[in-house]
């Protein structure tokens, strides 16, 4: 692929509104190649997205004040030719219950391009983020090895040619006195 070696975040804004904190970011990662060969071989891969917005504190560790998460299921379709993004709030589980944004995609490109992108995603509540303290906000984009098939799981422990990891900390001012 053509991006580079190192997954990266340079697109992180975080936006306070009038009823919530919102996050907006564009990931710079590619595939691993095991993982790419797994796909193409029908095996769903599944990711997790993570924000988490910390209070800063002087006299103790930060404190947690807001988190989000975003589960990611891609597969490919070896009939259909075509590769199928799923997008959930909760994990995904075998029962099939639970809300799920579902796209398909002609190519991986195409899907990978959609996991890269994320734009007005809520993250806290305006009540929970207080606008005279400065906050923290931690960005992480990981490939989850606990959903991969058994067999996967032993097979890749141990092994830097699975790992994908994109994590981003963006700090937010206090509010500004008038």
């Amino acid at each position: 692929m053509a991006q580079s070696d190192a997954p990266e975040a340079p697109g992180l804004r975080v936006e306070r509104a009038d009823d919530a904190l919102y996050l907006a970011a564009s990931l710079n990662f590619s595939l691993p190649d095991l993982a790419e060969d797994a796909l193409n071989k029908g095996i769903p891969m599944f990711f997790v997205m993570e924000a988490q917005v910390l209070r800063d504190r002087w006299y103790w560790s930060d404190r947690v004040v807001a988190e989000a998460t975003r589960y990611m299921r891609l597969t490919y379709q070896p009939l259909t030719r075509r590769w199928r993004l799923n997008t959930s709030t909760v994990p995904f589980t075998n029962s099939g219950l639970g809300v799920v944004l579902g796209q398909n995609f002609d190519d991986l490109d195409e899907a990978l391009s959609a996991m890269r992108r994320v734009s007005r995603w809520r993250i806290g509540s305006a009540d929970a983020i207080d606008p005279d303290a400065a906050h923290t906000v931690q960005l992480r984009f990981r490939l989850d090895m606990s959903q991969l098939p058994r067999p996967l799981q032993i097979g890749a422990v141990g092994r830097s040619d699975w790992n994908l990891l994109v994590s981003r900390i963006q700090r937010i001012a206090p509010r500004a006195l008038p």
